[in-house]
């Protein structure tokens, strides 16, 4: 417990610019209009394409058993994050195409 403590106190400053860029993130996402959502979740399966080869990477040269594991669950939650983006651009895009009559 004292090891926890003694990050938190060694790093708090940027623990707190960490806690004000996941506030800051969500009010930006939070005011998109949707006409700008199908290119900006293009851009974010882009970015998390690279942060899944990068997990990839990291588990290739994991030498401890917890870089294997965060690279892992990185992986994981990369992966999921990008399907999860393709489908709602594709469900955002199916709204503009015209319907068949």
């Amino acid at each position: 417990m004292e090891e926890v403590l003694k990050f938190f106190i060694e790093y708090k400053d940027l623990i707190i610019i960490i806690i004000l860029s996941i506030f800051l993130g969500i009010e930006v996402i939070s005011h998109v209009p949707a006409v700008l959502h199908t290119p900006l979740m293009s851009g974010s399966n882009a970015i998390h394409g690279v942060v899944i080869i990068g997990a990839i990477i990291v588990m290739g040269h994991a030498h401890d058993t917890l870089s294997l594991i965060l690279g892992f669950i990185a992986v994981i939650l990369g992966t999921l994050n990008v399907v999860g983006g393709f489908v709602v651009t594709d469900r955002m895009l199916e709204m503009f195409k015209k319907k068949k009559k």
